[in-house]
């Protein structure tokens, strides 16, 4: 079996790669659905644009996700 070595300098590399990915995810989430990733508007979007249902949501709700404002996301099918 061959033993490959990775340097200190890749490890870190690929650490910083890592961590910048996930913050531009993050970035690309609103954060009024903190438990899915859905993107911020523009574009205004509704539940049939989205695969998730049952969610949590916060203020502002600028899809408007929460119609009845009880901080449930697309809760009708």
């Amino acid at each position: 079996m061959k033993q490959t070595w990775v340097g200190v300098g890749a490890i870190a590399t690929l650490i910083v790669a890592l961590t910048f990915t996930v913050a531009q995810a993050q970035q690309s989430c609103d954060s009024s659905y903190p438990s899915v990733c859905i993107a911020p508007a523009p574009p205004d979007l509704d539940c049939s644009d989205i695969p998730h249902r049952r969610f949590e949501v916060r203020p502002p709700d600028p899809h408007r996700f929460d119609s009845d404002l009880d901080g449930i996301g697309c809760e009708q099918d």
